[in-house]
Order: structure tokens, then sequence, then C-alpha cells
């Protein structure tokens, strides 16, 4: 490895363009000033009406402050104390709540990446079952891409944490393509996806440059790992990770970690949320990306002869 490559980004409760004037929220902006993402940390209980709130509160100020894109977690919508009052609660995509989001979108003139919709789907009558779908939506309010999370969470930590996401929902059947934005190209992933790099490495062999895991890890797991697989995920594709969180008590029954985050390209964490809701801000420097790509070209040195590519149905690799 060559050390010592940096960059200063700018970061935690104010942009680091302060003192200039704002980019336009739904476009890159004019030279020299690089599209900023914000990354929105809740605290999101089995009240929908609070949650919007809160969540339209963060967005709002984030298109202030001149984002183009806001990222929200996992769970933005509502987390309910167990798998009856969460399958309850699940809308349709074409529902009152994704509609109110869609008004959102329209009124900052920003793109929304909701991390983790509770979706009752076309199956819901014969599955009674939902998808934990990551929802991005483009300024005018359409929903530009909808990723069904394919890695669903069974977990158990003796004593400590025990959660069966199979239970009560369906696994998605695909990888979406990166969807380009005014930020760059955007990888979707939620949550548990991150512990299987195989996704990332699809997303990035299809040309993705930013990947996103909007997330709610568990006090004990997000303890041991958030950071470290974050940081991994962002040096082994050389994007940058983009990583909305949970954060405090959700319930009686569920604390969640926080430490919502941006990694940059060569694996430095340069935004990141304290603790409780609030937002981090990160420039996104593809030309830096482009550097630290070229100055290690891993994608070039796979050996695919010895092990094979990663690739996802459907995917084409980028030119």
């Amino acid at each position: 490895d060559t050390g010592g490559l940096r960059v200063s980004l700018g970061l935690t409760s104010a942009p680091p363009h302060r003192g200039r004037r704002s980019p336009s929220p739904a476009m890159a902006g004019p030279p020299g000033l690089k599209p900023l993402v914000a990354v929105g940390q809740v605290t999101s209980t089995p009240d929908k009406e609070l949650n919007f709130a809160a969540c339209a509160g963060l967005v709002r100020e984030a298109a202030g402050r001149g984002a183009a894109i806001v990222f929200l977690p996992e769970g933005f919508d509502y987390i309910g104390r167990d798998a009856a009052q969460t399958l309850s609660l699940a809308e349709g995509l074409d529902g009152d709540l994704m509609g109110r989001y869609a008004d959102l979108a329209r009124d900052c003139g920003v793109w929304l990446s909701l991390g983790g919709f509770h979706e009752r789907g076309r199956d819901w009558p014969t599955t009674q079952r939902i998808y934990n779908c990551h929802a991005l939506l483009d300024p005018a309010g359409r929903l530009v891409a909808a990723y069904r999370k394919t890695h669903l969470c069974d977990v158990e930590l003796e004593g400590r944490v025990t959660m069966k996401e199979s239970g009560f929902t369906n696994p998605g059947t695909e990888i979406l393509a990166p969807v380009s934005t005014p930020a760059g190209k955007l990888g979707l992933s939620i949550c548990y996806d991150l512990r299987f790099p195989e996704i990332s490495l699809a997303l990035r062999r299809a040309g993705a440059e930013i990947l996103t895991y909007p997330s709610a890890f568990t006090v004990p797991t997000g303890s041991a790992h958030w950071e470290v697989l974050l940081r991994a995920r962002a040096i082994e594709s050389q994007c940058y990770v983009v990583a909305a969180a949970q954060s405090g008590k959700n319930h009686e029954s569920r604390t969640s970690y926080g430490h919502s985050l941006v990694v940059d390209p060569w694996g430095a964490v340069v935004a990141q949320c304290r603790e409780g809701p609030g937002l981090c801000y990160a420039e996104i420097d593809l030309d830096y990306l482009h550097r630290v790509r070229r100055e290690i070209p891993v994608q070039g040195h796979r050996r695919p002869d010895l092990y094979g590519t990663v690739a996802a149905a459907g995917l084409a690799p980028a030119p």
C-alpha cells in the first residue's frame, strides 16, 4: 500500500462550504462547489406521525443548507414493538406516507434516500409479509428506484439480541443498477447487506461511486462492527459510503446504536453524527475518488481466472 493519501472534506454540524453561496439543492452546483450530501440520524418509534415530523424537519434543514441528497435510515417510517405491530402499520409505495415524502422532496428540491420503508407489496394479500424497501425519490417526487433488502437479519446473540426478520419479511430478489444522482452513481443496500461484500463489489463493477447502507444496528453489533465494516466496504470498493442510522431508544425493548457516518474512498471517516437525532454533512469529491482508483487500481488487479467475478444478475459492467 502507499501511505499518506489524504483529503479534508469538512464536517459534522455545518456544511463544508460555510460562508459561500449554497449550491442549488437539485443540482451539483456551479464549478468549484462539490455536491453536498446530508445524512440523517433519527429515533423512530411506533408513532408514524411523530416520526414523519422529525424526518421532515431534518430534510428541510438539510435542504436549507444546500444538500443535494438527504439520506434517512432504515425504519425511518417507524419501528414497531413486535412483528404484529410492524405488519399492521405497513403501507404500499402508493400509500399516504410515501405520497407525503414525494411532496417533501418536491417542496425542498432534493433527492431523498428513504432507507428502509416497511412496504406492503403486491403479494401482501397472499403472503401477509412485507418488504424492507429502500426507496429513492428525485426532486420531482418521482420514485426512481426501489431496492428490496436481499439479506434478512436473523441473528441470535445469547442473552443480548434476538432478531428474525425472515419471520415477517420477504427477501428481495434483485440488486439494482446504480442510479445517477447529482452527487454520483448511487448503489442501494440496507443494513444487514453490509455484512456481504459481494453486493458492494457487484455494485462497484456496475459503476457505483457511492454505496449507501441505511441501518438500524443494535448496540452490541454496532459497537463491535459498524464502523469497521463501513470502512472496509469503502476501501475494497473505492467508493464513498453513506450510512444513515437509527439512534437511541426506539421503544421499551429496543435501543439502536447510531453513529451515522460518511466514509471516503480512502477509508477515512469524513462525517459522523453525535448521539441522538441530527444531521452530518459531507462533500462528494469524484475527482478525488478517481484519483484513489488510479493510484491503487484494484479493479484491474482482480484475478477472475482464479476466483471468478462478483456480478449481479442483470447488471452490466461499467465501461
